[in-house]
């Protein structure tokens, strides 16, 4: 009994070669001009990676998509009432500097190429963070990114109006070069056919605040699909000090940047700096409560030390 429980996952295991044969016929419509938009920095995915890895998931998110209509077709059919236009919801995770932003770039330009012309938005939860004076009034800067820093509750309700297929929703809109929300500045989600959410915590269960009479909705709740990029926490410290040299000679140069203090570091002293932030914040963040969510997602991509992903893991039915 022992060894059959430890033997026991809710996870099919495929390598990448096997995983890649699994995308059948479908079609690569990406060119290697147009990936390089896609990429992030310091990242090398190639159309040899796009082709063995995200288009057999893109194969198998049509088919989830595809089913998913039929189904919410069918409750209508049931329930004697009109269907409305509701997205697709797929909600991606995993840490600061794993390369969420390039998955989450790359599978809408697969689903918007591929079959049914589908229309697909992005939306990252930074634009749910709370403002830099709520922030600081809450002693919350240097946690930006835990779930405490986060107004949930609009993010929440933001899920909740497009979920229930309100014509019109609209997102705060966050800087990374200012390091705050854009005031005034909003997104537009107009009833696409998928949404896809990426950001730090999206995979996060209840707390223990929810009760029996009040349960606690959590953004998990609303997702079709979940993926967690995955990576070991070397590699991925090593990704985010990468970022930060390169950001370093770049970005935070710009006057109005928020890191601009940071430009005139020598390499050395950014190497220094940025293991600091990393083990300070990212790190605890990642391992406090980014990593624990890992095993509820419903597909795990597990990249190596050179950003490219090695193996994928798919819950079972």
């Amino acid at each position: 009994m022992t060894s059959a429980i430890k033997k026991f996952s809710p996870y099919i295991h495929f390598s990448r070669e096997d995983w890649a044969f699994l995308r059948n016929a479908t079609p690569l419509t990406l060119s290697e001009e147009e990936l390089a938009e896609l990429r992030g920095i310091n990242e090398h995915v190639s159309l040899n990676e796009v082709t063995q890895v995200y288009l057999p998931l893109a194969r198998l998110l049509h088919l989830y998509i595809d089913e998913v209509k039929k189904l919410y077709e069918a409750t209508h059919v049931f329930l004697n009432t009109t269907a409305c236009k509701v997205p697709f919801i797929i909600g991606i995770a995993g840490s600061v500097a794993v390369g969420k932003s390039t998955t989450a770039r790359i599978i809408q330009a697969l689903l918007e190429r591929g079959p049914g012309n589908l229309s697909v938005d992005l939306i990252t939860t930074d634009g749910f963070l709370y403002p830099n004076r709520i922030l600081i009034e809450r002693e919350l800067m240097d946690r930006k990114g835990f779930p405490e820093s986060y107004d949930l509750n609009r993010l929440i309700q933001f899920l909740s109006d497009v979920k229930s297929g309100r014509p019109k929703v609209t997102a705060p809109v966050y800087s990374h070069l200012v390091y705050d929300i854009v005031p005034g500045e909003t997104v537009k989600v107009c009833q696409p056919d998928v949404l896809i959410l990426e950001g730090l915590n999206v995979l996060q269960s209840p707390s223990s605040k929810g009760t029996e009479r009040h349960p606690q909705v959590v953004v998990s709740d609303f997702f079709d699909f979940s993926i967690y990029v995955d990576a070991k926490e070397e590699h991925i410290r090593n990704w985010y000090e990468e970022r930060f040299q390169t950001l370093r000679v770049t970005a935070f140069r710009q006057s109005n940047a928020f890191f601009y203090r940071y430009s005139a570091l020598s390499k050395q002293e950014a190497h220094q700096v940025a293991l600091d932030i990393w083990d300070r914040i990212n790190g605890v963040n990642l391992h406090a409560n980014i990593a624990p969510t890992r095993n509820r997602a419903d597909l795990i991509l597990r990249k190596g030390r050179d950003h490219s992903v090695q193996s994928v893991s798919l819950r079972k039915l």
